[in-house]
């Protein structure tokens, strides 16, 4: 140790530690075993070398320190084993001054390791925000995050639940089209973020998975919290792969991000603990992104383009369908559309990607549709389809003509034959058609005025519907009436899974907001972690997200996470105490409902409780101060709102 690295830290008061005893202290950032033997005072490395032991946690016996965990014997000042031994550990010089107890440590600087080297190319490819949960077994990666975190390169949120955390980085990218990362530990950890990896898997949305692993030493026989993450993460992800050592971590972080935004899905990196503090490659190598991903601008040959202009060109009542592979296409959309004059339907998932306000939009299709939505398409003489994939739940009709456009090849006729699958990004491929001498549509003079009178049926059934009543609690009719005035046009809504999701899609009128859900997955617990997703990406937008209360029940501990980190998100807790979904499922194939009942807190002062705040609303007459006051507050709030299950 040179002198200029040497720093003397004070540990403990003069006489503090007994006789015959050991103590944990802490020496700066290292942790030392203090030491008190036949009076005299010791310092040695708290860490046995065999799997870690703290040895300020075990004892002093017939002159050694034991350590706690497996009995190793070492010498209280010298940190050397008894004879025949040669497992030791590191002494520190120690004086017992007249004001206390100092250590000399070596305070110099600390040399980059694998973890380093890796969380440089997952922040210089843009990966920049990261939901976990640190543990014994992630920490050498958890220190490079913080490191990167003091430098600004990367922003982490601790959560209180790994598969929350995958959520968050599902609704991150749901939103943004990037990858944020989710971060745990070995077994249990990697094992809870499956579910919200599989949520980004059937969605399509890039994310990246970072899970700690037990050492490689041990590894094989069944140590504690061994699971073979290789094999769990093999079916959910779309790449995988153990980081061994430092020649190729850089290239693996690199194909990680790649890999999970060129084949839009989830990838993971397994992290073994020790690999982690390997050190990193002296230089670290350039792993630069520019070159290593292409762009997406796809067009569809041009023999297929002028068919489908064709099909165009022939059909009198042409309706386009938009799925949520048409996002950050909308423009191009309603070009289309305009030029067309045809009516737009999208899916469920698509929901808020065209406003409901558009003389051309007639809201969603299918369970979660709306009748101007079925109606239009069912009297259509052509489909022309842009990033929808023909789910059950979405009822795309199989008798109509069809064009359909998609990037993803597999999506292309995946269910069914269609007339012209097209492949091909769904900008460059309007474009076609719109620039093509052939593109000579006939007017649609009908369109507008049918569309509008569509609405008008549907807006006068769902004001009848706000008259049914009961006492049991307010009705879906009447809440989303209010919250489509309330929420801010450009707000970010993240949406559950059960009966307020079907009433969400139902009468809830997007204007200009983001809408997020667990779309084929259905996984109900996604709101309220996906909305810290969204909330984290710092867009100034307003984040609501709506559940019920078996949904919010999942993660409830999360709002804690929100008050942690300022989270200023509006809950509208939608609290009928069942899963009401699932009895309206029984009732409907002739059964009795079972265990569908909940025993609920009172959510709203659940919220006050962990440091937000909430209100209460059983009479739908003050709904609407309710959400205004949870809308403008600055801390996380949840609107209870207690509703009648039936009343959907």
């Amino acid at each position: 140790m040179s002198d200029k690295n040497k720093t003397w830290v004070k540990v403990a008061e003069k006489g503090e530690l007994p006789n015959e005893r050991v103590k944990t202290v802490f020496a700066g950032k290292r942790q030392v075993c203090l030491t008190h033997h036949k009076g005299k005072i010791g310092a040695i490395e708290n860490k046995c070398p065999h799997q870690g032991g703290p040895l300020g946690e075990g004892q002093i016996e017939n002159g050694w320190v034991i350590c706690p965990w497996h009995a190793y014997e070492y010498d209280p000042q010298t940190g050397k084993p008894p004879e025949g031994f040669d497992d030791s550990v590191n002494p520190y010089a120690v004086e017992e001054r007249e004001d206390g107890v100092y250590i000399c440590t070596d305070e110099s600087k600390r040399e980059p390791t694998v973890s380093n080297q890796m969380v440089k190319v997952m922040t210089d490819w843009g990966v920049d925000t990261v939901f976990g949960m640190v543990g014994h077994s992630n920490l050498g990666f958890a220190d490079a995050m913080h490191e990167a975190e003091k430098e600004g390169k990367l922003k982490y949120f601790g959560i209180r639940h790994e598969g929350a955390a995958a959520f968050a980085a599902s609704g991150y990218a749901k939103l943004t089209g990037k990858p944020a990362a989710c971060f745990g530990i070995a077994g249990p950890g990697a094992t809870n973020m499956i579910t919200g990896l599989w949520d980004a898997h059937v969605d399509n949305v890039p994310l990246l998975a970072l899970a700690g692993q037990v050492n490689t030493q041990v590894m094989g026989p069944g140590t504690f919290q061994e699971v073979d993450l290789n094999a769990a993460f093999d079916s959910v992800t779309r790449w995988q792969q153990s980081v061994l050592g430092a020649k190729n971590a850089s290239d693996l972080m690199a194909l990680a991000i790649k890999h999970a935004e060129v084949e839009h899905g989830p990838t993971a990196l397994i992290l073994p603990d020790e690999v982690q503090q390997y050190p990193a490659e002296d230089p670290m190598p350039e792993t630069p992104r520019k070159g290593r991903i292409s762009s997406t601008d796809i067009s569809p040959p041009r023999d297929e383009v002028e068919k489908a202009i064709d099909l165009i060109n022939q059909s009198k009542r042409p309706c386009i369908i938009a799925g949520k592979g048409a996002n950050g296409f909308e423009h191009e959309l309603l070009a289309f559309a305009e030029k067309l004059e045809a009516p737009i339907v999208t899916t469920f998932k698509a929901k808020g990607l065209i406003p409901d306000d558009h003389p051309l939009m007639c809201g969603v299709l299918g369970r979660s549709g709306i009748p101007p939505a079925s109606i239009m398409m069912g009297t259509a003489d052509l489909l022309i389809t842009f990033g929808a994939s023909f789910s059950v739940h979405t009822g795309v009709a199989d008798y109509i003509p069809t064009i359909q456009v998609d990037r993803d090849r597999m999506t292309l006729g995946k269910f069914r034959p269609v007339d012209v699958p097209l492949w091909g990004d769904i900008g460059v491929t309007i474009s076609a058609f719109l620039d093509s001498p052939k593109f000579q549509p006939l007017p649609h003079d009908y369109v507008k005025k049918e569309v509008a009178s569509r609405w008008e049926n549907w807006r006068e059934e769902k004001a009848r519907r706000r008259k049914d009543s009961s006492e049991e609690g307010m009705s879906s009719a009447v809440l989303f009436d209010i919250l489509s005035k309330a929420i801010p046009n450009d707000a970010i809504i993240a949406v559950d899974v059960g009966n307020n999701t079907y009433s969400f899609g139902r009468y809830f009128e997007c204007k200009n907001q983001s809408v997020l859900m667990s779309g084929y997955l259905g996984s109900i617990g996604f709101a309220f972690p996906a909305a810290m997703g969204a909330w984290s990406v710092g867009t100034g937008r307003k984040v609501v997200a709506i559940a019920g209360d078996g949904g919010f029940g999942q993660y409830m501990a999360e709002f804690n996470t929100a008050v942690k980190y300022g989270m200023d998100i509006t809950l509208i807790l939608l609290n009928n105490s069942e899963l009401g979904k699932i009895t309206k499922e029984f009732r409907a194939d002739k059964m009795d409902e079972w265990h569908t009942s909940l025993s609920n807190p009172n959510f709203a002062g659940y919220a006050r409780n962990c440091g937000g705040d909430g209100i209460r609303v059983e009479d739908s007459k003050a709904l609407a101060n309710a959400i205004k006051t949870g809308l403008e507050s600055d801390s996380p709030f949840i609107v209870e709102c207690m509703t009648d299950a039936k009343l959907i």
